[in-house]
């Protein structure tokens, strides 16, 4: 209950969302909360480290209770959870994206898609890297093994946190190769830092909840 919710659904072409409009053709994109503190920290943790991915689950089944009442996934066909790398997940032994999926698809009975996009670079850590470094290092990771599984659909790509939308976009990028696709971004948290790329004479605001993109 104390969760700092972000409320990003009750606001029509929201800042996270003309952040990402020169980056790929997204229809909607929506953060549960704000992470921004020891708390949201935690809960992040526990879900990507510490074993305990059934809070993703539950947490995405709580939002997405809340964005069924507007009507946010009424139009949408598939849900594809952001794919990890094989060797990433050998390691951690599931990927989190996954479990948040599965909550919405709780509440939505919406098909998850796990084999249209596959990882396949496993790329360093994104945490120590600057924005302009975050772009570089996810370049070419993703590859759509399927375009015709989700041609002519919305389908709706999940992940825990978006911080500079780097990897999001990536993976985006490589799903509208698809022909006619729609494609809206749902993470569980936003952090308060994010650092999307500015762009020049568009239009789209140069920082997110007040914060100034950082270099």
């Amino acid at each position: 209950m104390r969760l700092p919710l972000t409320e990003l659904h009750r606001v029509e072409h929201n800042v996270l969302e003309r952040q990402f409009w020169a980056q790929f053709p997204v229809e909607r994109a929506v953060a549960m909360f704000h992470h921004d503190g020891e708390q949201t920290r935690h809960i992040l943790y526990h879900i990507k480290y510490w074993r305990h991915p059934f809070l993703a689950t539950s947490l995405a089944a709580c939002y997405a209770e809340e964005l069924q009442k507007t009507g946010f996934f009424n139009d949408i066909d598939a849900i594809i959870p952001l794919p990890l790398h094989w060797r990433k997940q050998w390691k951690r032994h599931y990927n989190q994206s996954h479990y948040i999926a599965q909550g919405i698809r709780q509440v939505t009975n919406i098909p998850i898609y796990t084999k249209v996009v596959k990882r396949v670079r496993n790329n360093p850590s994104q945490t120590h890297l600057t924005s302009r470094e975050r772009i570089e290092n996810v370049k070419d990771i993703f590859r759509l093994t399927h375009p015709e599984k989700i041609a002519g659909k919305h389908i709706l790509l999940v992940d825990d946190v978006v911080t500079t939308g780097a990897t999001l976009t990536a993976c985006a990028q490589e799903l509208a190769k698809a022909s006619s696709v729609k494609i809206s971004v749902l993470t569980l948290a936003i952090a308060a830092h994010t650092a999307l790329p500015a762009v020049e004479g568009d239009g789209c605001e140069t920082s997110v909840f007040g914060i100034p993109l950082m270099e």
